[in-house]
């Protein structure tokens, strides 16, 4: 094409970005339909067993009758949800919820990347990888498993940990109850969990380790200028996902824990959710329940990824 004598050159990349939507889906799936045929997999799982399932979320607002279907109850709104806002045990349980998890969280979150960065400091590689196998291996332990040794440590008179504790039970005293759970929670996964950090770890440049002992930085300057600019994106990344999780204590552990002593600070969301909804069979009340608590996640989650974006480059989304 010319312009008064002129020619112009046709930009490819800007025609392409106004072409109609369906003509760029077209070329998109043209180029990448292998990637797409990859993952199909994967998101029919997601669609299946994490999307359908939402049907029943409306559950929450009805009032269930078994003869009637999902569907088939009478329209109540926000009914359970206020009954569980009015429950004597809300705030007890709000607070069990949120003691537990947050200890679990904080903890959680600094023990692995401690720990990748002691590992990453271990010359041998043989050694490393020892290091690396015992800490790890704890993750592989069952959660019925995992309980039963907590029980046996605890136990006053002979007990490992217990002979040292006086003679009352650890596992009935309430007040001891979150920390007997974040401590098991951490030793048994931050040797999992440090994987990922020394995969981000292994993609520093050995250059930099040298350029820096040549200045004369010691050890603890090299984890500080060195080993945590390297991370920093990595944990920005995980910790976004983890506070979509500040109330989603585990079930299985908290329940195979609990016990008529250690109920008033055991009793969590997860578990008095089981009791309304297995137990008692109020359907309705215990999908609000758990209703309040997905979304009560998904904000945290939301809010954390917001303050992430503007305070650095690092977002999910």
């Amino acid at each position: 094409m010319s312009v008064q004598g002129r020619s112009t050159v046709v930009d490819n990349v800007e025609a392409r970005r106004k072409a109609p939507l369906w003509k760029r889906l077209r070329r998109h799936f043209q180029l990448y339909w292998q990637l797409w045929v990859l993952v199909l997999p994967a998101i029919c799982f997601i669609v299946v067993f994490a999307y359908v399932p939402m049907y029943g979320v409306q559950l929450a607002f009805r009032k269930y009758d078994i003869t009637k279907g999902l569907t088939g109850g009478k329209w109540v709104g926000f009914q359970y949800f206020r009954q569980f806002f009015n429950d004597p045990l809300f705030s007890e349980i709000i607070t069990n919820t949120f003691r537990i998890s947050l200890w679990t969280l904080t903890m959680g979150f600094i023990a692995p990347i401690l720990l990748a960065l002691l590992i990453n400091q271990i010359g041998g590689a043989k050694i490393k990888g020892f290091v690396q196998t015992i800490t790890y291996m704890p993750h592989f332990i069952s959660t019925v498993v995992m309980v039963s040794m907590i029980q046996i440590f605890l136990q006053p008179g002979n007990g490992l940990l217990g002979r040292f504790l006086g003679n009352e039970s650890m596992m009935g005293n309430p007040k001891a109850f979150a920390q007997i759970y974040w401590i098991s929670e951490v030793w048994q996964h931050m040797g999992w969990n440090c994987i990922i950090y020394l995969a981000a770890l292994s993609s520093v440049d050995l250059a930099l380790y040298e350029a820096a002992k040549i200045d004369g930085a010691s050890r603890l300057q090299l984890i500080r200028y060195v080993d945590i600019p390297t991370i920093m994106p990595t944990v920005g990344v995980l910790l976004i996902l983890n506070m979509g999780s500040v109330l989603g204590v585990g079930f299985e552990k908290v329940w195979l824990m609990q016990n008529t002593l250690n109920i008033t600070a055991s009793e969590v969301i997860s578990t008095y959710t089981y009791r309304i909804g297995i137990l008692d069979n109020q359907f309705s009340y215990s999908t609000a329940i758990g209703l309040f608590n997905s979304v009560v996640n998904f904000v945290f989650l939301v809010v954390a990824n917001a303050i992430a974006r503007r305070t650095s480059d690092t977002s999910i989304f």
